[in-house]
């Protein structure tokens, strides 16, 4: 547990404000939520620094002075931001941004995994109190269980990731996990199943939850791509695109620009998002389409596997904060934002045009962010002058150094039918 004696988390540069009643207090490096009783509400970082002060890093340390800071951990790890002569031509944008989250030395961008996911790991594990000797316990489709076991291998934190077994296959095989990691994949199941199970394990107390969207870090670290982009572009871009599952990337996006408006020197008016989910699973794109103030219920008899259909798999969350105060449904409102859903064959052909435009591969879900771009400057939602950015949040993973592969599986995998009886006790087996 953590130390009584511990300082560190009394040293932050910043307090937690519930989006939901207002209430400030100080961060343990692991709140979630507001310890007052009132409807589901995000909690939101609240900095010293008023102002955007980049120190000399070359990294997201860059933005330490709003970052989560409970413990030194280094990173290399930073967005790129170029002006497009490719993609904005062919559709017809004279001002299109891309902020390119992935491994793409040449542009200035150097994910290790080739995920943004890499700035939330950085960020969630920077704000854990160092004298907090719980296992860090968190769930993912695949990319962020990547970044995690990458960031806690380096820096020897014990954590335990909760992923489907396809999530795995898909993005984790082969990679190099330290003693400190340790992966539960769960066969015939998605990414609900996971979050369940991780939230289910963290009722007993050696374990603390990360929990994603909801987790400060994540957003905060994930924002720093907008802070980058301000930085390069001179002022907040009017629109801002990108592929959600969570929706907490847009959410980091949208709490920057936030920060940035305080500032005053970027810009009074918020950018407006443009949010993209893969059909036909796309549960913000429905409730947003149908004006409804929470998510929409699942149209009765649909398959369970209806996520396996998805080409961006990573993007099939079930329970996105849609309708918390601080959410989805707010930003979108606040920012004047829409939504767009974008099936397999448009977002694999937007992969392809990507490539050949931009000169570098990228992940589905990027390519869902692609298309739908491609489809508001079409049905002009987008005035051709305007100032765009798009978010690339995966790519060029072809070119990531060559690394020696020390596990290729698992530590354990689970049927679907375990979670009901013995899976958390196979589980906790695992930390001895």
């Amino acid at each position: 547990m953590r130390s009584a004696g511990s300082a560190w988390w009394r040293m932050r540069n910043y307090e937690l404000v519930c989006t939901g009643c207002g209430t400030r207090f100080a961060d343990d490096g692991a709140s979630l939520a507001c310890p007052n009783a009132h409807p589901p509400a995000l909690l939101r970082s609240l900095y010293a620094e008023r102002r955007l002060v980049p120190t000399g890093a070359d990294s997201m340390l860059r933005y330490a002075a709003w970052l989560p800071s409970a413990r030194p951990l280094q990173t290399a790890a930073r967005t790129g931001v170029y002006r497009s002569t490719g993609l904005g031509p062919h559709l017809g944008l004279r001002n299109l941004w891309i902020a390119f989250s992935g491994w793409w030395p040449e542009r200035g961008a150097t994910l290790p995994t080739g995920s943004f996911k890499d700035l939330e790991a950085v960020s969630v594990v920077r704000r854990i109190d160092p004298a907090d000797s719980r296992t860090l316990v968190l769930s993912s489709a695949g990319n962020t269980a990547l970044a995690f076991a990458r960031v806690c291998s380096e820096n020897d934190i014990p954590v335990l990731i909760i992923v489907p077994l396809r999530g795995f296959n898909d993005v984790m095989a082969g990679a190099t996990f330290g003693p400190s990691v340790r992966v539960v994949a769960i066969a015939d199941a998605g990414y609900e199943e996971a979050i369940v199970f991780a939230r289910e394990l963290c009722e007993r107390d050696e374990f603390i939850l990360e929990g994603g969207v909801r987790n400060v870090g994540r957003r905060d670290g994930m924002g720093t791509a907008m802070l980058a982009a301000v930085e390069a572009i001179g002022t907040l871009p009017d629109y801002y695109v990108q592929a959600v599952g969570s929706a907490a990337g847009a959410l980091a996006a949208h709490e920057a620009a936030l920060r940035l408006i305080v500032d005053g020197r970027f810009g009074r008016r918020l950018p407006r998002l443009i949010l993209s989910q893969n059909a036909p699973f796309s549960p913000i794109h429905d409730a947003w389409q149908a004006s409804s103030p929470t998510l929409l219920a699942r149209p009765a008899g649909e398959s369970p596997d209806v996520m396996r259909q998805l080409g961006a798999f990573v993007l099939g969350n079930q329970a996105p904060p849609y309708a918390a105060a601080g959410g989805v449904r707010e930003a979108l409102l606040e920012s004047g934002g829409q939504t767009y859903a974008v099936g397999n064959d448009q977002l694999g052909n937007a992969m392809s045009l990507f490539a050949e435009l931009e000169g570098v591969g990228i992940e589905p879900a990027a390519g869902v962010a692609v298309a739908s771009l491609a489809r508001a400057v079409a049905g002009g939602a987008i005035e051709r002058d305007a100032v765009v950015l798009l978010h690339i949040t995966g790519g060029g993973r072809s070119a990531l150094p060559t690394r020696t592969t020390t596990v290729a599986a698992p530590t354990l995998v689970l049927a679907r039918g375990e979670l009901a009886t013995t899976a958390v006790d196979r589980t906790r087996a695992l930390l001895g």
